[in-house]
């Protein structure tokens, strides 16, 4: 992700407008706001961000021939509103609400700066609050287009005309359930952040039930405040790593993204002694990044979350049954990251040929054909054109191929979602590589753990399609291609916080370092308003 670090014009120029000089603004209110309204539309400058600001003040206030739009008591309710801001992972900072409060106080109500200044700020919280603050790799054209479904304008004009300005931000919140889970989770970390929450000792050594820890209660009170342990599981002997703090550690651990064994390792303790502010971060980031998510009706579809290593599969607008969910293989940190894309699933091929991508051809085959001229024949691979030489290869006039069968790199099935980038779901003869806790190992590619349950899933409409069908159909033999009848949306995600089904928070380590470099857009984009308007960045 590479936004520009610059803060579109409009938003400057309107957050500024609150503390410019009263004789700028000297004139009849209307006139006033007019002018105000005028010049940010005539910002030179591109915003960067997901929407383009621009015009929409004008579009606010001519229809109300730029009467001021707040009187002291719906300023307050929408001064209210702003404050709410860090329920939706948000920061009423960036909306600059002290400031606004300020002036609320000091009987500001009615002037043209402050009108536009809180109009402004509303906006931009109904608009950051439906696209995100930033733009993403989903949306990169401008503006985004689900504001064409949500116009914060239209939306902040209803919501003050009948008085429901919570309705309006209610609208503009993502409708999917994870949403309101990692809501409601982010809610129960600040909680946490406000406990005292003291470091863990490292063991010198793995530790076992039975086992010596000097803090075993510190660990207790540990899990039980993380809900790991039950409120009224018994408390340990002193020093003792007993049974029942393992149960709790391997809750824990399943939940971190760490190897569930129980044993109390470095690994585990550096993981409890991460801080409730630093899971709040995560939990912040993730409701923005779900709100970059496209609009999904009805129907299938699939989430891959990159850092979690794990697929989900379900039927969106329907909650009869859970989601099927799955281990998955994905592409290795620094060398070969998988993108974040949405993608359309429309056909798979049991028995698949693996096209040797061209860089992996030229960084991985071609060195192994010089050091053995029977690489290919050893490896079931062959040449397209047939007997190639080398020379071609290296020419880019001919290929390498992989033939299906046991030794297959994409396994027994194909799950194919055409992308530029030659990014796909399949199958892996290597099933070991599931049982690691870290598994970035891919060249990009996405491999599933459990490749017949997920073509069950996606040929489920189909009725020659049964589970036995399926597994007929895996078995080795000819490539066969199977068309959907209709493509299925899958999300290619990218989350450290995110919330199961049972309502517990799951964290995973920033292995793409993607979490610190939003956070630094986002910082860069905090540096810009309070450049643009002169306050204290604290």
């Amino acid at each position: 992700m590479k936004p520009s670090l610059k803060f579109g014009a409009a938003l400057a120029f309107c957050a500024a407008a609150v503390l410019l000089p009263r004789s700028t603004l000297a004139q009849p209110l209307p006139s006033a706001i007019r002018t105000l309204a005028v010049e940010a539309a005539r910002s030179p400058t591109m915003p960067s961000g997901p929407y383009d600001e621009r015009g929409w003040l004008n579009r606010f206030y001519a229809p109300r021939k730029y009467v001021p739009a707040w009187t002291p008591s719906t300023a307050a309710a929408a001064l209210w509103v702003l404050r709410q801001a860090p329920l939706q992972g948000l920061d009423p900072l960036d909306y600059d609400s002290d400031a606004l409060e300020r002036q609320l106080r000091a009987g500001g109500a009615g002037s043209a700066r402050f009108d536009v200044a809180l109009t402004s700020a509303m906006l931009h919280y109904l608009a950051d609050l439906r696209v995100g603050r930033v733009r993403s790799e989903y949306h990169t054209r401008l503006p985004d287009a689900r504001l064409k479904g949500y116009d914060p304008v239209e939306r902040l004009r209803a919501g003050l005309a009948a008085g429901k300005l919570q309705a309006a931000v209610q609208a503009a919140e993502p409708k999917m359930q994870q949403y309101g889970r990692v809501k409601a989770a982010l809610a129960q970390y600040r909680a946490l952040a406000k406990q005292p929450y003291p470091a863990l000792p490292l063991p010198s050594a793995k530790i076992k039930p039975g086992g010596a820890y000097p803090d075993a209660k510190t660990l207790f009170e540990r899990l039980v405040l993380l809900g790991d342990l039950p409120a009224n599981a018994a408390p340990p002997n002193d020093g003792i790593y007993t049974e029942e703090l393992k149960e709790g550690v391997e809750r824990f651990q399943a939940r971190h993204g760490l190897l569930d064994d129980g044993v109390l390792g470095r690994g585990t303790i550096n993981a409890l002694n991460v801080t409730p502010a630093q899971r709040v971060r995560q939990l912040a980031l993730t409701l923005e990044r779900l709100r970059w998510l496209p609009d999904f009706g009805p129907g299938p579809l699939i989430v891959v979350d990159l850092p979690a290593y794990r697929l989900w599969a379900l039927q969106k607008g329907s909650s009869a049954e859970m989601p099927l969910e799955m281990r998955v293989v994905v592409g290795t940190a620094v060398k070969t990251e998988t993108p974040l894309f949405v993608g359309q699933m429309r056909y798979l091929e049991f028995n698949p040929y693996w096209n040797v991508p061209r860089s992996i051809l030229e960084n991985e085959i071609l060195p192994k054909l010089a050091r053995n001229p029977a690489y290919l024949t050893q490896n079931a691979m062959e040449t397209v054109p047939p007997g190639a030489s080398v020379a071609d290869l290296k020419a880019g006039r001919a290929r390498v191929r992989q033939r299906p069968g046991p030794k297959n790199a994409l396994g027994a099935i194909k799950f194919a979602l055409p992308n530029p980038m030659d990014i796909y779901l399949h199958s892996t003869p290597a099933r070991e590589v599931f049982e690691r806790s870290r598994r970035d190992l891919s060249h990009g590619c996405i491999r599933v753990e459990h490749p017949a349950a997920l073509a069950q899933f996606v040929l489920g409409q189909q009725g020659p399609w049964s589970a036995d069908k399926i597994q007929e159909a895996l078995q080795p033999g000819p490539t066969r291609h199977v068309d959907l009848p209709r493509p299925i949306p899958v999300v290619i995600f990218y989350a450290t916080a995110s919330v199961g089904s049972d309502g517990s928070a799951r964290f995973a380590a920033d292995m793409y370092g993607r979490d610190a470099k939003l956070a630094q857009v986002l910082a860069s984009r905090r540096s810009a308003i309070v450049s643009a308007t002169g306050r204290s960045a604290d």
